[in-house]
């Protein structure tokens, strides 16, 4: 679990088929600052939004398996080297949860459509790619984008809208977002449930 407040980012160096895994799998290679020890190898991290297997610790990288699922439903199918990747550790039991409950299982990614600047806070107009789950999108709930918690601040047909903060956009990768890029959409847990449960 996490909170998709983000403090770290990463870059992919590598990425390669996996022969040790699932045909069709992959395994990615992130450079970045962040801290891991030996123990935390087979732990949980997000990653753009992800939720990623740490499989091994090198110098200054880290290697993550990427399976035929998350590849399908996430944009690291399109992913290339030299891209930064927002990161996440999991949430220790206690810890301040300042966004909102982040699972890392990506609902459907998320085209953008256009990218305006009001007083330096960007409104990012989106497009659901998977139009069955537009009905989960409701105005000021939660939502991961990329990993990050941010707001709904409207919705309308076949779109919704994001407001990002200068602050956001300094510490994650969302300021490197442009027209048709493809973003990691998690949608607000607690509204899927309720929705399913009120079937």
């Amino acid at each position: 679990m996490f909170n998709g407040i983000i403090y770290n980012k990463g870059i992919i160096k590598n990425i390669k088929k996996s022969s040790k895994y699932v045909s069709g799998s992959k395994v990615i290679e992130i450079t970045s600052n962040i801290k891991f020890k030996k123990s935390d190898i087979g732990e949980s991290v997000c990653c753009d939004g992800v939720c990623l297997t740490l499989i091994r610790i090198k110098k200054r990288s880290f290697l993550f398996y990427l399976s035929k699922e998350t590849l399908k439903r996430s944009n690291f199918k399109y992913a290339k080297i030299g891209k930064h990747i927002n990161i996440e550790k999991s949430l220790l039991q206690g810890q301040k949860i300042s966004g909102h409950y982040v699972q890392g299982h990506v609902d459907s990614t998320a085209k953008i459509k256009k990218i305006s600047i009001v007083d330096k806070t960007w409104i990012i107009k989106l497009k659901l790619e998977n139009k069955k789950l537009n009905k989960y999108l409701i105005e000021k709930a939660s939502i991961s984008i990329n990993g990050v918690s941010l707001t709904i601040s409207k919705v309308a047909r076949g779109f919704f809208e994001i407001n990002v903060i200068p602050h956001t956009l300094k510490l994650t990768n969302l300021n490197n977002l442009k027209n048709k890029d493809i973003v990691n959409v998690e949608l607000d847990i607690f509204g899927k449930y309720i929705i399913k449960l009120s079937k």
